[in-house]
């Protein structure tokens, strides 16, 4: 099978290519009116239908993670749905900016320089030999605290603070 007939070939490639591909890499596994469910938390460049939306979202994990990997524990396919069960890892070398349902900046969580692994599910429905949607279920909390957001130390709130005002600073300078 060729990735454009294999299903779980398709959604391995579109893993692979958050960690490390350019933007033609998208443009050849995703849908041009695909949607990424998990996209109200990211910039408004990650909200747009198709490959560059998708691109984006690649370029904010990156931005924020070095050493950015998924391993594949599983990959399950049934119709046009293919689920793949992974752990991410990476290290905290960039800001976190998260943002809120208009697209402006609502928290930022300064580098920590701690790595990370934690669990998720990734669900894609396929179209037209294409990924047109994603959405997963992801474990958060345990990122958070291994990168040791949570429980937060007082200076580490001070830096998140600090981290916060200056994405909103430069949110503000790329609006005009």
């Amino acid at each position: 099978m060729t990735l454009s007939t294999d299903p779980r070939a398709l959604a391995l490639r579109g893993i692979e290519i958050m960690a490390t591909g350019a933007e033609p890499d998208f443009d050849a596994v995703i849908h041009p009116e695909a949607t990424n469910r998990e996209a109200i938390d990211e910039p408004p460049a990650c909200r747009v239908p198709g490959p560059s939306g998708f691109h984006a979202t690649a370029l904010w994990l990156r931005a924020a993670y070095s050493d950015l990997r998924w391993e594949v524990h599983e990959v399950v396919a049934e119709g046009d749905l293919v689920v793949v069960r992974t752990t991410m890892s990476g290290r905290h070398t960039g800001p976190f900016v998260t943002y809120n349902a208009e697209g402006r900046v609502e928290q930022a969580f300064p580098p920590t320089g701690r790595t990370f692994a934690t669990t998720q599910t990734h669900w894609f429905r396929i179209a037209d030999g294409l990924l047109i949607e994603h959405w997963a279920n992801r474990d958060d909390l345990g990122t958070a605290k291994q990168l040791a957001w949570v429980p937060p130390t007082p200076a580490y709130l001070f830096r998140m603070a600090r981290a916060t005002r200056a994405a909103r600073r430069a949110e503000g300078k790329d609006a005009r």
